[in-house]
Formats: structure tokens, sequence, C-alpha cells
């Protein structure tokens, strides 16, 4: 595969998988990262290792949802882009690919400019201690990541 389709494909998991995060679930799922256990699950062991107030808590959870709201027009058109992409990869219409990566690209951007923006009011209202837990929970979690890609990678030689 040339590395253009790789690219291609990178950003269109990146962009997923920020899609299933961000969106709103409406309490539906259940898999790992939506619905009930998944992550509001990971906003309880994440308040619990920050040591959180319930002011926090909350206020992290209006930021949240405020986001969610100003930003629903968007996640609809990103999901509807990706669903076209998804139809036109299952089809193998390459030319359809083609011009929906540029699409998908920019989608990916904004979508990381809003986590940006949402990470920065999370901070903002954190303590220095909090920060600085904060701080190394993200570091470990992109060990592990790094770790898990790197294994992935091992396995596709």
């Amino acid at each position: 595969m040339n590395k253009n389709k790789w690219m291609t494909m990178a950003a269109v998991l990146a962009l997923s998988t920020s899609l299933a995060i961000a969106a709103p679930h409406g309490g539906k799922g259940g898999g790992k990262f939506g619905g009930k256990h998944g992550r509001g699950e990971f906003g309880e062991r994440f308040a619990e290792k920050l040591n959180l107030t319930d002011a926090q808590k909350e206020q992290i959870k209006t930021i949240r949802t405020n986001n969610r709201e100003q930003n629903k027009a968007f996640f609809e058109q990103s999901r509807a882009t990706f669903e076209q992409f998804r139809e036109a990869k299952k089809a193998n219409d390459t030319a359809k690919l083609e011009q929906l990566k540029p699409a998908l690209e920019r989608q990916r951007a904004q979508m990381k400019q809003f986590r940006d923006a949402e990470r920065q009011q999370i901070l903002a209202l954190l303590t220095p201690e909090q920060r600085t837990k904060f701080d190394a929970l993200e570091q470990e979690r992109a060990e592990r990541r790094g770790v898990r890609g790197q294994r992935g990678h091992r396995n596709r030689q």
C-alpha cells in the first residue's frame, strides 16, 4: 500500500475515533468507548486520580456538554463525510476516496482544535497539583499508545 493510502487511513482512523469520543452518545452503546460503561467510566477514574472536587466535576461536565452542543453541526457533517468515505472504500471507489480526502483532513484538523480548546478549558479549572498529575497521566497514556503502536507496526511487517 502506498504512503498516501496509509496517510488517508490514518486520518480516517483519527477522525472516526475523535467522533466516537466527542460526539453525543445519548446513553446508547455499551462498548468500550461509549454508553453506560465507556466514556463515563473513564471520566470517573480520571476524576478519582486527579482528586477532583464535585464542583470541578460538574464544571468539566458542563464544558463537555456545551462543546458538544456548540459543535453538533460539525459532528453531524463529519459523520456524513466519514460514512461517504466508508461506502467509497467498500465499493473500492478510489476517485471518491481521493475526492473525500481533503475534507477528512480538514475535519481532523478542526477536531484537534476542538479537543485542544476543551483541554485548555479543563486545565484552567485544575489546581497546580492536579495539573502536575494530569500531565503525568497524559504522559503515561502517550507511552502506552506508543508501545501499542510499535507492537502493531511489528506485526504488520
